[in-house]
């Protein structure tokens, strides 16, 4: 397992990306950094993330999609793996908030980004970036965040915690190598945040509207019914749910 470990830098995900141009790196290599000061979210947001205090990885994947029309498993997949994680350590009303926030409690506790790129071969390679708030306990104008300690009350190790979760998306990535993603998927699915409940969501120009969430299509789409019973399929940058 290669681990490379870093004391801040801007982006693992940036970081890692251009080791992997100029360096040939093992399938899973994984970088990690006690800061980074420009940690990149879902759609340009940045992630904040108090140093020493979380979880901030980015790990490499390749030799594993074949197409480019399946890259959205891989987030299933990586989702799925940290929500394992948390359950073995008995974190209570888990949730994935589509596309790739975990939720506990109704509040934010781990985010993920994937950046893929398709080389000259015609391989897919993809930077998983994963963020875990651990032992941070001030949130202070993050009224929807939250962190393992402040639901269990105790300090976790980090080390630890990564090397979970590395093992989570080892055992995860097999199912999906043996072409069973139909289940994976069946799983992200039943774990959904408010699906099947009525709530409102928000548009790209600021439109409001009351939708039911049906499923996560296998695209990445998500599939809502709206208020005149239609169903209608939405884009990651196209609405956001408000909660």
């Amino acid at each position: 397992m290669n681990i490379i470990k870093l004391d801040a830098i801007d982006s693992t995900n940036d970081f890692l990306k251009k080791l992997s141009q100029t360096d040939s790196l093992k399938n899973l290599t994984v970088v990690t950094a006690k800061s980074q000061t420009n940690g990149k979210g879902q759609m340009g947001e940045k992630w904040l993330s108090e140093p020493c205090k979380n979880l901030i990885m980015s790990i490499l994947i390749k030799d594993l999609l074949l197409d480019i029309n399946a890259i959205f498993t891989l987030n299933v997949a990586v989702a799925l793996s940290i929500i394992e994680l948390l359950e073995s350590l008995k974190i209570p009303h888990l949730a994935i908030k589509w596309p790739n926030d975990i939720v506990a409690e109704n509040k934010k506790i781990g985010g993920i980004l994937i950046e893929n790129s398709i080389k000259s071969n015609g391989t897919i390679e993809s930077v998983v970036g994963i963020g875990l708030n651990v032992n941070q306990i001030n949130f202070e104008n993050l009224p929807n965040a939250s962190s393992i300690k402040c639901i269990l009350n105790k300090d976790f190790d980090l080390d630890e915690i990564l090397i979970k979760i590395i093992n989570e998306i080892k055992s995860t990535l097999s199912v999906l190598k043996n072409d069973n993603s139909d289940f994976l998927w069946e799983k992200y699915n039943a774990k959904i945040y408010k699906i099947g409940i009525p709530m409102p969501f928000e548009d790209a120009s600021k439109k409001r509207f009351m939708g039911i969430i049906q499923q996560v299509k296998k695209n990445g789409q998500l599939e809502l019914l709206l208020e005149d019973d239609s169903l209608k399929c939405f884009q990651i940058k196209e609405i956001q749910m408000l909660y």
